[in-house]
């Protein structure tokens, strides 16, 4: 349980509660569609954000990664706390070290390019999972090259399937919040606005809603929540590499004041050393570079220097 003191609680924003976003304004792709590539690549650069079904990965395997997850997050407070001795580990209330915090509690987990030993069920349920979910990055990632008419397939996802990938999986355990109770149509930050720093973000959580994003005319809206599908955010990365053709969503969550919500992402990461900038094999001829040339290492360390809301963005344009 995620217990803020008063003076804590006065730095999260309440913002007024978002309307549902209507379902038919929400791309759905079906990946058995002959036609998905193109489908994927119109919703990455219209929102930058899009739903999948038929995606290949089963209900047990989601639900029982859930289950295990759930049974960290009620661990009492000392015993999750052992584990946040690093950057990669549990937190909870304190959103990196720049001044965020939000009604939240994170499992922060480091994918690694060989499997975890499987001494427990969790670490058994987690390989399997992280299996399923890089493959489906490594499906979306190929039909957005393929949308886009790009010869070399695995242009993307190479990135995230090399070796010295920088992907990580994120836990976010989002309780009830008791204060919200008396707040008319008001809700409480559990993650604040945020773009991905990463290629891709591919997320799925239980059936509690909270997950708002940003549209191109600055409006926020609430994404219906469906623990079936996956979905999947373009990150800063991605929109690098293809000039700005993809858009890089604006997102946060906002906590239920009734019922627990339980989200898991996995975010597809370059290698450190990877360099990024905009594809000659994405642009067209003397269209003009938006970014300057960067690694994946240098725009990480940025990240980890400035707020959630900071555009990180705008310090390597031309």
């Amino acid at each position: 349980m995620v217990v803020l003191a008063k003076e804590e609680l006065e730095q999260i924003s309440l913002p007024v509660i978002q309307k549902p976003l209507p379902s038919s304004l929400i791309p759905v792709i079906d990946l058995s569609n002959p036609n998905s590539a193109s489908l994927i690549v119109a919703a990455a650069q219209e929102l930058g954000f899009f739903k999948v079904i038929n995606h290949g990965i089963s209900m047990e395997i989601m639900s029982a990664l859930e289950s295990e997850a759930m049974k960290f997050f009620d661990l009492p407070q000392f015993e999750k706390e052992i584990r946040g001795l690093s950057p990669l580990g549990y937190g909870s209330k304190k959103i990196g070290s720049n001044g965020d915090f939000g009604w939240v509690e994170y499992l922060l987990l480091e994918i690694a390019s060989k499997p975890k030993s499987q001494s427990s069920q969790f670490c058994s349920t987690l390989n399997e999972y992280i299996k399923a979910v890089r493959k489906l990055s490594v499906e979306i990632l190929e039909m957005m090259a393929q949308g886009l008419h790009i010869k070399e397939k695995e242009i993307f996802s190479k990135l995230v399937m090399d070796d010295e990938s920088d992907s990580v999986l994120r836990f976010n355990h989002y309780p009830p919040c008791p204060h919200l109770l008396g707040l008319s149509n008001r809700s409480l930050t559990g993650f604040g606005e945020h773009t991905d720093p990463q290629l891709i973000s591919i997320l799925r959580s239980n059936n509690t809603s909270g997950l708002e994003i940003s549209l191109k005319d600055g409006s926020w809206v609430s994404v219906p929540s469906d623990p079936t599908s996956f979905f999947v955010n373009v990150g800063d990365s991605l929109q690098v590499l293809t000039n700005g053709r993809f858009r890089s969503v604006k997102h946060r969550v906002m906590v239920n004041g009734t019922r627990s919500r339980l989200s898991m992402i996995y975010f597809g990461g370059p290698p450190p050393g990877q360099k990024l900038g905009p594809s000659p094999l994405v642009m067209e001829e003397r269209e003009q570079s938006l970014y300057r040339e960067f690694t994946w290492k240098e725009y990480k360390s940025c990240a980890f220097r400035t707020r959630l809301a900071d555009n990180r963005l705008v310090q390597f344009e031309r």
